[in-house]
């Protein structure tokens, strides 16, 4: 086994099922070509199934695929011709179905071709990882292990990496560290025990609700209310996640936990309850046949009722008693109201709290090697905003766990097993604290992972008490604070809501320019929290229009392009960090700095049209100068109807990748995978543009438009938009001075402009939608509600 570093050049996916193929697709987002091992189809071509599962991923939504052709990446096989692919293969991930014979058997097909230095790893949720080593030959144990993704893998953060009792440790640092970075996922080791960490504890959950559900008599619609955004829960709460996992999904991982789980002392509780099987026996399996525990009918959302016997109108609501215990300030006060309620949700509420903390506290030292590492599985593989140790430790350690105790003798906890010593032992108050969490299997404190990738990541997802350095500010006003590390790169983080774009921030962006050129090498623009921007704040507009103060609204628009212009123009390398929204103006920041690094979740927009305006911060400005020097052969229009239909259109790039093909990021743009690596790689980009010797682009004199012909065809075209009734009059006005500015205005085809007169004709397009009564009536509208109007 080499030594040295490990470089993933080509993976191989075994399995093109639902995971296995996404997980190639996710594989390919990264840029690592993957071979896609399905069986031979029995007729026709041989890779029929394995050609079906790839032209899959791009129908599915989400979208697996960070951009459509990154299915190019994916190299069809199957087992009877091309096992010669796996033998350059660096990584090879078996995705099959969840039997041991058919795991085995695949195994059996590829162990001789497996190259000296190469992982392979099982996506298994459950089965036993040292039972599969087994079958392996001998050499090749140390480097298995079991790596579980959640669906959909592109989206879900957790990796769960489980090694068998042979895996080399090297081999778990290294995948550890490439899901890291190369994938963009938040790594948990978990111990080889049945579900692991995430399902263990998330699938004892939903259990334990849907045993409370029966017991309290309530319906499946006011669970759902109850155990989701109003606890920190996702939308889909317990049944709906049912039903989008898929009711048989879901049927198979609670028959794993009672065919291997025969001396858990909730063992009882692992059964598919009636209606479960029962729906299953018929077919109806949550949101991919159309019906499960909910069914859409038309544009109502019908729910099983266990009394009637049928699918009646759901929409049952919290009480009283539980949105008032709720609203109480801290978890102990929540759980305390919940507790001595006699509302039955209340009642149910605590119950389901209970026998949470009761189960993982019970199973902690058998499955997982910290309270960390069971709070991150559960936030990262189910979505929860606090992981069940967090909300205890709030909760008060000790006063829940008498209240457990108490509920434990009076018999009405799940189990009568006992909580584990540890918990109350030395008069314990905490599992988490600053420098790290509790172990129970060595007693002590432990730290987070020292592996070098984590160097990376200045600002890791925090788990309870955890803090991190905030730097050393150099300045900060009630917009924006400009900070540092100690280092050559100084970082602007806004601080307004969304962290939109208003005079303030205008002027902290002005004002750290000029410290940056002053004081530093470089400058990195990065939020502390998404989204990157949510554009300009219409609202501090909104007065001035209204009022009809065109020439202050024009300078305030003058105002804010000469902030672009100031980024692009500065004396030291501005780097935009993008992660998430990054829409309108933020996009236009983006677009003048030096470079930007984005995050693969980023969605990246100028969506100014959707309020009826167009892009003023010096967007159709770059737009145009990008169509200037992209033109083929002198064919400049040819680049603006694409440009055009992206702005007209308000289209958002769904990826970074996405962002690429749009031409919103530039093919020199990086794409970072992991999120919270993001602002390592930008100041990383900022401090090489530094040390290469950066200097500002030359002004642009010489920007080729396509001028009058080029808007005429655009006019030309959206006429016949209208008269199909595609699009409104006010949506055709909006879009001819879109076009008109890409065009260059009321000028010859192929004349060159420069760039303060593409600036010009943004502005003065810009201000005049402004002022027009059906702009500001869209205006007022996204304001009010959030959601365009067509008017």
């Amino acid at each position: 086994m080499s030594e040295g570093r490990f470089h993933v050049r080509k993976a191989a996916v075994l399995g093109a099922g639902v995971m296995g193929a996404q997980i190639a697709g996710h594989l390919c987002n990264a840029g690592i070509p993957t071979v896609l091992f399905e069986l031979a189809a029995k007729e026709g071509d041989p890779n029929g199934l394995v050609n079906k599962a790839i032209a899959n991923l791009g129908k599915l939504k989400p979208a697996p695929l960070g951009e459509k052709a990154v299915a190019n990446g994916i190299i069809p096989a199957n087992y009877d011709q091309h096992l010669d692919l796996i033998d350059d293969c660096d990584l090879i991930i078996e995705a099959v179905a969840e039997r041991m014979d058919i795991k085995r058997a695949v195994y059996d097909k590829i162990e001789q071709r497996v190259k000296d230095g190469a992982i392979v790893a099982s996506n298994t949720s459950g089965l036993s990882m040292t039972g599969l080593a087994d079958s392996l030959p001998e050499e090749l144990r140390s480097r298995f292990c079991g790596v579980h993704f959640f669906n959909p893998p592109r989206y879900m953060y957790l990796v769960e990496l489980i090694p068998t009792k042979y895996t080399a440790p090297k081999i778990m640092d290294d995948l550890e560290s490439f899901l890291t970075t190369a994938l963009g996922k938040g790594v948990v080791r978990a111990k080889d025990t049945p579900n692991f960490i995430g399902n263990r504890i998330g699938v004892f959950s939903m259990l334990a609700c849907m045993h409370h559900t029966k017991a309290m008599g309530l319906g499946f619609d006011v669970v759902d209310a109850l155990t989701g955004p109003l606890i920190g829960r996702p939308k889909s709460a317990t049944y709906r996640t049912a039903d989008v996992v898929g009711l048989d999904t879901m049927g198979h991982v609670i028959q794993t936990m009672q065919d291997t789980l025969p001396d858990d002392p909730w063992h009882a509780f692992f059964g598919k309850p009636d209606w479960l099987a029962k729906l299953i026996e018929e077919g109806s399996l949550g949101q991919k046949s159309g019906k499960g525990v909910y069914e859409k009918r038309g544009k109502e959302i019908h729910v099983l009722d266990l009394e009637q016997g049928d699918y009646r109108l759901s929409g049952q609501e919290p009480s009283a008693a539980v949105e008032g215990a709720l609203r109480q300030k801290t978890w102990g006060e929540r759980l305390a109201k919940l507790r001595g309620s006699d509302d039955a949700q209340a009642q149910f509420m605590w119950a389901c709290f209970r026998d949470l903390f009761h189960y993982a506290a019970y199973h902690l030292a058998d499955i997982a090697d910290t309270a960390r590492d069971v709070d991150l599985a559960t936030r990262w593989g189910y979505g929860w905003k606090e992981g069940p140790f967090e909300v205890w430790q709030q909760a008060g350690w000790q006063q829940v766990a008498e209240w457990i105790e108490e509920d434990i003798a009076a018999g009405k906890t799940m189990t009568n097993a006992p909580l584990p010593a540890w918990v109350k032992a030395g008069g314990r108050e905490a599992v988490h604290f600053p420098e790290g969490s509790y172990a129970p299997n060595s007693d002590a404190v432990q730290p987070r992972s020292a592996l070098p990738v984590y160097k990376r990541q200045a600002f890791p997802d925090p788990v309870l008490t955890e803090s991190f350095d905030q730097g050393s500010t150099i300045f900060e006003t009630d917009a924006v604070r400009l900070w540092t590390h100690g280092d050559e790169v100084a970082v602007l983080s806004f601080k307004t809501k969304m962290n939109t774009i208003g005079p303030g921030v205008i002027d902290g962006i002005h004002q750290a320019v000029e410290t940056a050129e002053r004081d530093f090498a470089a400058m990195v623009i990065w939020q502390t929290r998404e989204p990157f921007s949510a554009g300009a704040d219409l609202s501090a507009a909104i007065p001035i229009v209204a009022a009809g103060k065109i020439d202050e609204f024009e300078a305030f628009i003058a105002r804010f392009q000469n902030t672009s212009m100031r980024i692009k123009q500065s004396a030291v390398p501005v780097v935009s960090a993008v992660r998430g929204m990054c829409f309108g103006g933020g996009c236009e920041f983006q677009m003048h700095s030096a470079k930007t690094v984005a995050a693969l979740e980023s969605y990246i927009g100028l969506v100014e049209a959707g309020v009826g305006l167009l892009p003023g911060g010096g967007g159709c400005k770059e737009i145009a100068l990008r169509c200037s020097r992209d033109a083929v052969n002198g064919d400049v229009f040819g680049q603006v109807q694409t440009y055009f239909e992206t702005i007209a259109m308000a289209k958002v790039a769904t990826s970074a990748l996405e962002a690429k093909k749009f031409k919103l990021l530039r093919p020199t743009d990086v794409v970072v995978y992991n999120s919270y690596e993001l602002l390592h790689v930008a100041r990383s980009e900022a401090r090489a543009l530094a040390e290469a010797g950066y200097r500002p682009p030359m002004p642009e004199n010489n920007i080729r438009v396509a001028g009058d012909i080029g808007t005429a065809t655009i006019q030309a075209m959206l006429t016949n938009m209208l008269e199909g009734h595609f699009v409104s009059e006010h949506d055709v006005e909006v879009a001819t001075r879109i076009g008109k500015v890409l065009c260059g205005g009321d000028i010859e085809r192929g004349s060159t402009v420069n760039e303060q007169w593409l600036l010009d004709q943004e502005r003065k397009n810009f201000v005049a939608l402004a002022m027009m009564p059906k702009t500001q009536e869209r205006i007022a509208h996204t304001l009010r509600t959030g959601k365009p109007l067509r008017n």
